[in-house]
């Protein structure tokens, strides 16, 4: 399947998937997050959660806490490149997911690396960038547009941060569709577009699967009230991993946004800052209340009995 595709990503080629017992491969492009909420961290453990065996690429680091991010370190675009194509003629690949790159020239080393594997799908996601100079996410959004969305598959992001960036010159009392943005991404090569965060009424968000002619797929939740840190990075990477993984793409739009449900839902603070989604919520214990005829705690340990409840999003 090339970028340009107007069907939805289904079966990997027979070529690419390796053994059967081999997982399918993401190499996910991204920043290491020493809060552990987005970035590369947020990338592997969604995409194991899911059954993907994550291939990462490190493009830079972030200084940042559960707050706030201060600054970003970004790595040589041929120290990018050498990561990437050292492991790309070793293990094949099902899907490529971009998350922050860091610089233009960073983003130009990974559009290369695309077009030299154009039939492996690109799932890129836009993070939020205010907290980074003006004059850098201008140069940072005005590169990505030109070399990495003709070679996206899906792009991935929020409502407001889409709209902000494909559709500066916005004038209508109504605020854009997702297949307004839809349309935007498609000028610049984007075959399909997931606008997640749209606000509807009554406390409510929805998250639309979409291209500029039709909806494809789209559902509703009720909005949390804590803030979360590496929320689009988790739906992000398991959307590129359960298409990775066989799944057409209005199902894994489904079942990622599933997955990243129950991740909110048994959310954490690990500091002083955001909530951190639980990406291995299915790995928790699933009660502390003990049922009748239950044993203590000394009988299970001398049991070696371990509660590993079963969960269907993980494959």
């Amino acid at each position: 399947m090339t970028h340009s595709s107007s069907t939805p990503p289904s079966e990997p080629r027979d070529e690419d998937t390796g053994p059967p017992d081999v997982p399918p491969c993401v190499m996910t492009f991204n920043a290491g997050d020493p809060s552990g909420a987005a970035g590369l961290s947020a990338d592997i453990s969604a995409m194991v959660s899911v059954g993907a065996h994550a291939l990462p690429v490190t493009c830079g680091a972030y200084a940042r806490d559960t707050a706030d991010i201060f600054d970003h370190f970004a790595l040589d675009e041929d120290a990018i490149a050498e990561q990437a194509r050292a492991i790309l003629e070793d293990v094949p690949v099902q899907v490529f997911k971009v998350g922050f790159l860091g610089t233009p020239e960073a983003i130009g080393a990974v559009a290369e690396i695309a077009t030299d594997y154009a039939d492996v799908p690109l799932v890129a996601y836009m993070p939020h960038l205010a907290w980074w100079d003006e004059a850098d996410i201008d140069a940072y959004l005005d590169a990505f547009r030109e070399l990495m969305l003709p070679q996206t598959t899906v792009l991935v992001g929020n409502h407001s941060t889409l709209w902000r960036w494909l559709l500066p010159d916005w004038t209508s009392d109504r605020s854009p569709s997702a297949r307004d943005i839809a349309k935007a991404a498609s000028d610049a090569g984007v075959s399909y577009t997931v606008v997640t965060g749209i606000p509807l009424p009554d406390q409510y968000i929805d998250n639309v699967l979409c291209t500029p002619q039709s909806v494809l797929a789209s559902q509703r939740f009720e909005r949390f009230e804590a803030v979360f840190s590496g929320a689009g990075e988790t739906l992000s990477a398991a959307l590129s991993a359960l298409v990775a993984s066989g799944a057409d793409l209005p199902a894994a739009f489904a079942e990622a946004l599933e997955y990243l449900d129950h991740c909110l839902d048994g959310g954490f603070r690990p500091g002083m800052g955001h909530v951190v989604p639980d990406r291995l919520f299915w790995a928790q214990p699933e009660s502390d209340t003990e049922p009748p005829g239950s044993v203590t705690e000394e009988e299970a340990q001398a049991l070696q009995v371990f509660d590993m409840p079963a969960h269907d999003t993980k494959h």
